[in-house]
């Protein structure tokens, strides 16, 4: 997967198309990122002990890696690799070459 944790994002597709945020977490194994403010969903808490309030608590829920792209210098960026002469693995958007 070549988005990280941190990264800023804009999403391409769905009902939040073109809303920017960071990613907060990464889930590879399902092919899915948490950016926050995008997919947010409100959640209903009750209340389990007799000093504690019920609320409402706004959670933002996963969505597809191939849903968001990366954004380098406020513009969207495809992201691939490059290997530096000293051996190390970069990543780097495509159309300007510009490391990550």
């Amino acid at each position: 997967m070549k988005l990280k944790k941190g990264d800023a994002v804009i999403v391409i597709s769905g009902k939040d198309k073109n809303k920017e945020g960071v990613i907060s977490a990464v889930l590879p194994k399902e092919n899915k990122v948490i950016v926050s403010g995008v997919n947010t969903a409100k959640r209903h808490t009750k209340a389990t002990k007799a000093n504690q309030k019920p609320d409402i608590i706004a959670k933002d829920l996963p969505i597809d890696a191939s849903n968001v792209m990366l954004v380098v210098k406020g513009k969207p960026a495809r992201v691939g690799y490059k290997t530096k002469a000293d051996g190390t693995k970069v990543r780097v958007a495509k159309k300007t070459g510009d490391e990550v």
